[in-house]
């Protein structure tokens, strides 16, 4: 079994979001389990590099994903390296283990002609409203999806025109609005109001007044995505992906869009600029002369 206070540790200290704990505790306890089998060992302080090696060997055999494994690894770097800290652990069996190598993949984004093709009914009820109105948040400002879950009203500056947004580890960022965007948001609170006069303290609501869940909001996303695309993947992520290509395309700077997604380091924004490269090269080839 896994030392609990280092779920604790990634609660309190890294401040992380329940999902990510969730994640981290699910490696954990597939870790754990592997070791109880295949070594019967309970104390994980007395893994080995060799070990965990045997772990890694064990999740390609099972033809898990490199990015799926690369995840655990990290989850494990993490765990030996609070078990350091706490000197519970003399050294960590993960010196030398190394990330697999990614398959380079461009990011997926629909395209601005076919964002354009969404759209909504014209009859101002609260379901059309709000549907709209979570489209358009993920789309107009890249917020993840447990963000745009966790809005309240408190966070729409209107004097502003920004919405403040509550990003991974308890940082904020505040991104700007259109006109158009608050007068949206406005229209659906008068509708979300009169519907409900019981509700949950959120912003967005689902059906019934209450808060909306993960499923829910992809779902939603992945059925106004259905038909307008040929991409596979109909997620929100998609949207927070697009809504950085489009800036990109139209000048944005890397540093900007890097504030505007809440990233911490410019190198993740930068696999949009690859994006955008790959993109040129595509559109020199077909335009170009001697392309």
């Amino acid at each position: 079994m896994y030392d609990e206070t280092f779920i604790e540790h990634l609660q309190s200290e890294k401040r992380f979001s329940p999902l990510t704990v969730e994640a981290y505790r699910r490696d954990m306890a597939q870790f754990a389990d592997y070791m109880t089998k295949e070594y019967g060992i309970d104390d994980l302080t007395q893994a080995t590099t060799a070990m965990v090696k045997s772990f890694i060997v064990r999740l390609k055999e099972n033809k898990l994903a490199n990015r799926s494994i690369d995840r655990k690894i990290s989850t494990l770097r993490t765990y030996y390296k609070y078990l350091l800290r706490e000197s519970k652990v003399a050294k960590s069996p993960m010196v030398g283990i190394k990330a697999l190598k990614m398959p380079k993949s461009l990011v997926k984004f629909v395209t601005e002609s076919d964002i354009n093709k969404v759209s909504f009914a014209e009859s101002d009820d609260f379901a059309t409203r709000r549907d709209q109105l979570l489209f358009e948040m993920l789309y107009q400002t890249g917020m993840r999806q447990a963000e745009l879950r966790g809005l309240r009203d408190a966070d729409v500056d209107r004097s502003g025109m920004a919405v403040k947004i509550h990003g991974k580890r308890n940082k904020d960022r505040l991104v700007p609005l259109s006109m158009e965007m608050l007068q949206l948001i406005a229209k659906y609170q008068t509708l979300r109001d009169a519907a409900f006069a019981n509700r949950a303290d959120r912003l967005l609501l689902n059906d019934k007044g209450e808060e909306m869940t993960a499923s829910y909001v992809y779902n939603k996303v992945h059925h106004m995505l259905q038909g307008v695309t040929s991409l596979k993947q109909k997620s929100p992520h998609v949207l927070r992906h697009t809504f950085a290509t489009h800036l990109l395309d139209e000048g944005a700077s890397l540093v900007a869009i890097q504030k505007l997604l809440g990233h911490t380091s410019l190198a993740t924004t930068q696999v949009y600029a690859h994006n955008t490269i790959e993109q040129l090269k595509k559109i020199h080839k077909q335009a170009h002369p001697k392309g």
